[in-house]
């Protein structure tokens, strides 16, 4: 299973970086007037966020109970399904997580455990990809990507 899942962050990572998708089959959700936390679920709190162009926003949310990152991107006007993406990845245990399809209102929650540990993240909502590096890490500072496709 480690393998398989390096095998995706690097596909999805490359992907994103040359403004294409990974494609990998997912669960649709919707659901109207939703928080990160509330797609996440009880405990996590955003702890950054990163807007998709003016359609929407990639949230990062932390779990410090458990030791979970969660991402999801939500729309800001809900409707008809569209391709959208939440992703993470934790370069520092190799683990990464994805939810990638035609959803109305949300893409996620992903989740990967990171206690003490950087993250890589980001999502998509129709062409407009974002990704954040090196997140999250105390005093490194992070990089921010936009790609539209």
């Amino acid at each position: 299973m480690r393998l398989i899942r390096s095998a995706l962050s690097v596909t999805a990572v490359a992907a994103l970086a040359a403004g294409g998708t990974a494609v990998l089959a997912s669960p649709a959700s919707a659901a109207p007037n939703t928080t990160a936390q509330k797609v996440c679920g009880s405990g996590y709190k955003t702890v950054n966020s990163m807007p998709v162009g003016s359609m929407g926003t990639v949230y990062l949310t932390y779990n410090a109970s458990n030791g979970f990152n969660c991402v999801t991107t939500i729309r800001n006007s809900p409707g008809t399904a569209v391709d959208m993406a939440a992703w993470l990845y934790v370069p520092g245990i190799d683990q990464y997580d994805q939810d990638y399809g035609r959803f109305t209102s949300y893409a996620g929650p992903t989740y990967v455990y990171g206690k003490g540990e950087c993250v890589d993240w980001g999502g998509q909502i129709k062409n407009v990809y974002v990704q954040v590096t090196g997140s999250n890490c105390g005093a490194l500072k992070e990089r921010r990507a936009t790609f539209t496709r």
